[in-house]
């Protein structure tokens, strides 16, 4: 432990703070406009936490996030693509969870940055209801080793062109489901959340506390300069992410 319980092994108490200040600012990004805001905490968890340590506890941490945000809409959840969603999970969480491997820390840091960079600048395809189950298998799976597939399940809630609050309120269903899947499955795998556990429920507060205001905060006038600046601060995060991947897989600094 450092110099405060709550703080696990591992971590710095500032970044600890820090950790709990932007899960409260990622989960109003991702109330007040939809999406961006799982993919922007992976990104700056990336920087703070041991790799080792990252998917499982960026997964606990959106699921508190998604299920605060699913309480507060609960009413707008469109709920017929949630049988097929959860099946899917079930076995893409499960296969990815039977090859799951311990990666060097350069694979992951090089996985997410390159990830990141596809969230960004990728079309990502779009899903209809006919495909829900195989989106469940595939986004299920590929969280189990990038953690943020946020993006590739908005845009299969796309596909079903709901209105904005239903949107937001059926996306955060359907990663609760994911995200509490993903969670057992790492359980099971032996990750021990008990050290991280007082730094995961100041997360998930705070995280529910940004939800709040997000919800009721309606951004209007800045939207459009939003996303652009979400997109340089993730891009830059992921270059970051990039380099040091690649210093590791070298073992010697690039420069």
């Amino acid at each position: 432990m450092t110099e405060l319980l709550w703080v696990p092994e591992g971590v710095e108490t500032w970044a600890a703070w820090l950790m709990v200040a932007v899960s409260f600012g990622t989960s109003f990004i991702t109330a007040a406009f939809g999406i961006g805001g799982g993919v922007m905490l992976l990104a700056i968890l990336a920087v703070l936490l041991p790799p080792a340590a990252l998917i499982p506890v960026h997964g606990v941490v959106q699921l508190g996030s998604n299920f605060g945000r699913t309480m507060i809409m609960l009413r707008q959840v469109e709920r017929r693509m949630i049988p097929a969603f959860t099946l899917g999970s079930l076995l893409g969480a499960g296969l990815g969870g039977l090859i799951f491997v311990q990666f060097p820390p350069w694979v992951v840091q090089l996985g997410i940055g390159c990830f990141i960079v596809w969230s960004v600048l990728g079309k990502l395809p779009a899903i209809g209801r006919g495909h829900v189950l195989a989106g469940g298998v595939v986004s299920s799976f590929l969280t189990m080793f990038f953690g943020a597939t946020g993006n590739f399940i908005a845009a299969m809630v796309k596909g079903m062109k709901l209105p904005p609050l239903e949107h937001v309120a059926t996306h955060s269903a359907l990663m609760t489901i994911q995200h509490t899947i993903k969670s057992v499955v790492f359980g099971f795998l032996g990750f021990a959340f008990l050290p991280f556990l007082p730094l995961l429920i100041g997360m998930i507060v705070s995280g529910f506390l940004g939800t709040l205001l997000g919800k009721q905060v309606l951004v209007r006038l800045g939207q459009k300069y939003f996303k652009p600046v979400l997109s340089a601060i993730l891009l830059l995060v992921s270059a970051r992410l990039i380099w040091s991947g690649l210093e590791g897989m070298l073992g010697a600094p690039l420069l």
